[in-house]
């Protein structure tokens, strides 16, 4: 392991214990807080009370992975962003960046013109519907604006290319998001997380500075940042260093945090396509299994250091794209046009999107040979069904041959 920069860690996903670990979480935290660790003696906290308004949705008729208990998107007035948000701020559907994209995604598929026409209205509706049940917002009046902000978003701190500066090769660094897959599921923390760490893990190898014996440092160190951001309770930093077992010291941890937030400018923010991937799955009426292959394709897309330069947006839309195909659920016309809405939401190219698939269907078939077998062993598990043992994804005529 010292080739790549990484100690002898601890053990942390074992495929023979697998039951024992606990279940793959979905979207996001628990808005309470999770019992994960005590609070040190004396420093008791009492359980706050929460109100009915904050309690997560929950819907009988939904699919599995959409009952969940969601956090908003710092939606809250409190937080100082719907406060004093005047009706004359909000942005026209016909000047927004992502409706503009739609509306030219349009010409390029093939459906009836007079459906075509339908689609940007049938969109904004399901977008409407598709983010109040996964308990997003609370006012159904905001859900374009912040669709619109997701969309914009993507864009920022994009990486031009998939090079990485010497001596860190590709192998490098995907077993270091291997380990981290790890690291992150021993902490039971959210998918947002993991999907933050790894973005900074991305910028962070290209503009700070590390050796090959630090990489390891550098790699919990953004995981450690992303889960400032995203959790509601935060890992000890000697519990780091002992996954790490104590090859780096505390007062060098919290340097190489230092150095990192100062390399990145402090731009933390990323859109994970994560939440296009889930808002496209609800709209889409997509299966249980149809998800959980996705999200298992769409993880599997972070060892790859060609999926770097693609947008959130477009990798979720390639994710879903090719777990429908490997799952083949039964369709009806009701499907077939719920999902017609559902792809207008990732804006690219057809030749783009089969580039990615491509790279997410070798990258599957692979899986359970490669050393890197992290997500291989978490979605091999019944509380994810198992997708990642689907027979379809060994079979390489059928996942290479996705422009027949």
């Amino acid at each position: 392991m010292a080739r790549t920069g990484l100690c002898d860690s601890r053990t942390l996903l074992d495929p023979r214990k697998a039951e024992e670990r606990p279940p793959l979480r979905t979207w996001a935290n628990t808005c309470g807080t999770r019992e994960r660790r005590g609070c040190p003696d004396g420093d008791e906290r009492k359980p706050q009370p929460r109100d009915k308004c904050s309690e997560p949705r929950r819907e009988s008729c939904d699919p599995g992975w959409v009952r969940i208990t969601v956090r908003t998107l710092s939606l809250y007035a409190e937080d100082g962003i719907i406060i004093d948000y005047s009706q004359n701020d909000l942005v026209s559907p016909v000047d927004c960046f992502e409706q503009e994209a739609v509306l030219s995604h349009l010409h390029s598929l093939q459906v009836p013109p007079s459906l075509r026409e339908l689609l940007p209205g049938l969109l904004r509706k399901e977008m409407e519907v598709a983010m109040d049940k996964l308990g997003l917002l609370y006012d159904r009046s905001y859900a374009w604006d912040v669709f619109s902000d997701m969309m914009r978003s993507q864009l920022r701190c994009t990486l031009p290319n998939a090079e990485l500066p010497r001596p860190f090769s590709e192998n490098t660094r995907a077993i270091l998001v291997d380990w981290l897959i790890q690291v992150h599921e021993v902490f039971n923390f959210s998918e947002e997380t993991l999907y933050l760490a790894v973005h900074l893990l991305n910028r962070a190898l290209r503009c700070v500075k590390v050796s090959v014996s630090s990489l390891q440092l550098l790699g919990v160190t953004c995981l450690f940042i992303a889960a400032k951001k995203e959790e509601c309770l935060l890992p000890e930093v000697s519990e780091l260093c002992y996954l790490m077992a104590n090859a780096y010291s505390k007062k060098q941890f919290l340097r190489m945090e230092r150095r990192v937030l100062g390399g990145l400018k402090f731009e933390l923010f990323h859109c994970p396509p994560i939440h296009f991937l889930l808002l496209s799955a609800y709209i889409a009426r997509c299966s249980d299994k149809v998800v959980c292959m996705a999200r298992y394709l769409l993880e599997l897309s972070l060892l790859e250091g060609q999926c770097v330069t693609y947008l959130p947006a477009q990798l979720a839309g390639a994710a879903l794209h090719l777990a429908r195909r490997l799952v083949q659920d039964t369709s009806t016309p009701d499907t077939e046009t719920a999902w017609c809405v559902a792809s207008t939401i990732h804006v690219g190219s057809e030749a783009t999107l089969g580039s990615i698939m491509q790279v997410m269907a070798a990258a599957a078939a692979r899986a359970p040979s490669r050393e890197t077998r992290a997500t291989f062993v978490k979605f091999s598990t019944a509380a994810t069904l198992q997708v990642s043992l689907h027979p379809g994804l060994t079979s390489a005529p059928c996942l290479l041959g996705l422009q027949s």
